[in-house]
């Protein structure tokens, strides 16, 4: 079993990630594109920010730890 680290936000990507129902946030994380893995994974140790009015998230792949981001678009 691994441990994952709690995520940090920024203060407005807090609010913004705070506002999207829990459901929502279950599939946004398990629905990452992977490039070295080829396919959907779950994003893990992840942090977020707001870029350009959109919440970026960017973390971890949880099959080969390599570099992911997720970018939420929030307009």
């Amino acid at each position: 079993m691994t441990i994952e680290s709690i995520p940090k936000f920024t203060g407005p990507a807090a609010k913004l990630w705070a506002a999207i129902p829990s459901h929502s946030k279950k599939l946004l994380l398990s629905n990452v594109w992977c490039g070295k893995c080829r396919h959907e994974v779950t994003i893990i140790n992840f942090s977020g920010a707001v870029k350009a009015g959109d919440l970026l998230l960017v973390g971890l792949c949880s099959e080969c730890h390599g570099d992911v981001a997720r970018v939420i678009e929030m307009s």
